[in-house]
């Protein structure tokens, strides 16, 4: 065996015997030198690292075969790492899975300023230098109904500019049960103190009165702050003091109330049947002088932080030397363009906003959609995987309307020779890949997220998994 093994290693060929065969010399007509000298060098090391050890997965040692691979190999090291996947999971603003869509308008806009140079920073009715914000803030006002406005690159950024800009080194004065914790561990209290803000906590987790709030008020207090819990809730014995109290308590003592939405609901929810989610138009109205906010989550656009409020404020904010390390580029600002438009004019946005269209999904269309795809599987290919439609209830994700669902159809497989476990993996590594989830022992897919020119490529998935049984 050891003698077989060295036979084997003598036949592994040189790196220029590799670059010198008709596919990889092929190339070397587009791509550097040095690009194609590391591909092939990694693969042949992972062949001789496998015969070393008798792998039986290592890259073959015919010449054709490397240099198949070592082609193989660049087309995907040169392909995008961020590739397009089928949601079949449900959730609507799945983090993991990009979290919001962006529509056609949105899309070409962001492309038109890509491709081509624009307005950034120039006032074309001058020709002198203008601010970026002037391109966004007019439709964000009209919106919202406030004074001002400005954008940078998340929520998290948003609030700790705003507490840098306002609170550093002073009292910032938030209910206990409003400290939440935002995706990836990031938490109010640790954002708080990255901006140099001193957390003064009142009330309990689940109560929280005015006079906790007063009580508290030092010659220190900087902000009275109000968090959103967007990705909780609490319920029974509670009490959350209302905005209007707040800013009732911040005019008597001359403190600025500051509330963090997060989710981003422009629109008014409750016609989708979820309840709960304050708009920033209801907060600006209620008087708050900060108000910040996500620009994907449940607005539906691109990530960023929008920060909307008092004028005296927002140009504050815009002065602090951290806006320019927060600040979004111009394809941001043309997508939020655009998405403020459409919620400025459009009497039905969920027909332009891609989230706002999932959400507003009836079961009876999902159903459609399910069907359509169990109808182009044909009776053998369901039998196979023992397809079939059942009820089910999706979610909003993204950190939004927690405890809220929505109903739905599921296409429930349930093979006898495969578990859901090898299923999910199988459509994992499909072209493009597929994700769903687990439920009772049976692999699914939650048709509220997949998109009507998916339907067919569901379909040859699931003939190469049934193929593959």
């Amino acid at each position: 065996m050891a003698q077989e093994s060295r036979t084997n290693l003598s036949r592994i060929p040189s790196v220029e015997k590799v670059k010198q065969t008709p596919k990889v010399m092929g190339l070397l007509q587009g791509l550097t030198d040095a690009f194609v000298t590391e591909v092939v060098r990694e693969v042949l090391e992972e062949i001789r690292s496998g015969q070393k050890k008798a792998r039986k997965n290592s890259p073959p040692l015919e010449l054709g075969a490397i240099e198949d691979e070592v082609v193989g190999r660049a087309s995907a090291r040169l392909s995008p790492a961020l590739r397009r996947v089928i949601n079949g999971t449900g959730v609507v603003i799945h983090t993991n899975l990009g979290r919001s869509l962006v529509g056609p308008k949105v899309i070409a806009a962001m492309a038109d300023v890509a491709a081509r140079y624009c307005n950034l920073e120039i006032d074309l009715s001058t020709g002198e230098r203008g601010h970026r914000d002037s391109v966004i803030e007019p439709v964000i006002c009209s919106v919202t109904g406030a004074e001002a406005a400005t954008v940078v690159n998340n929520n998290a950024a948003a609030v700790m500019l705003a507490l840098d800009t306002f609170a550093k080194g002073r009292e910032v004065i938030v209910s206990r049960g409003e400290l939440v914790e935002i995706g990836g561990s990031f938490r109010i209290p640790e954002v708080m103190a990255k901006s140099g803000a001193k957390l003064v906590e009142v009330g309990a987790t689940n109560r929280t009165y005015i006079y906790d709030y007063e009580r508290a008020l030092s010659p220190e207090t900087a902000l009275l702050l109000k968090v959103h819990p967007s990705n909780y809730r609490i319920v029974g014995f509670t009490n959350q003091t209302p905005l209007s109290e707040l800013v009732e308590l911040g005019r008597k003592h001359g403190v600025p109330v500051m509330e963090d939405l997060g989710s981003g609901a422009i629109v008014d929810m409750t016609k989708f049947g979820i309840s709960g989610e304050p708009t920033p138009q209801a907060s600006v109205k209620t008087g708050a002088d900060i108000v910040t906010f996500s620009g994907d989550k449940l607005l539906g656009g691109p990530q960023a932080g929008i920060v909307v409020g008092k004028a005296e404020y927002v140009r504050a904010i815009r002065k602090n030397p951290l806006m320019r390390a927060l600040r979004v580029d111009k394809m941001t600002l043309s997508a939020l363009g655009v998405l403020f438009q459409i919620l400025q004019s459009s009497r039905a946005p969920e027909k332009e906003i891609p989230t706002l269209g999932i959400i507003s999904r009836t079961p009876d269309d999902i159903g459609k959609m399910a069907g359509r795809v169990l109808d182009e599987m044909g009776s053998q290919l369901r039998r196979i995987l023992r397809a079939d439609i059942a009820d089910g209830e999706s979610q909003i994700g993204g950190g939004s309307c927690p405890g809220q669902t929505l109903p739905t159809k599921l296409l429930i497989i349930k093979p006898e020779k495969l578990s859901p476990e090898q299923i999910a993996s199988r459509l994992r590594r499909n072209s493009p890949p597929i994700i769903g989830i687990i439920r009772n022992d049976s692999f699914c897919l939650d048709f509220r997220t997949v998109q009507a020119d998916e339907l067919s490529e569901i379909v040859a998935a699931f003939r190469e998994i049934a193929a593959g049984a």
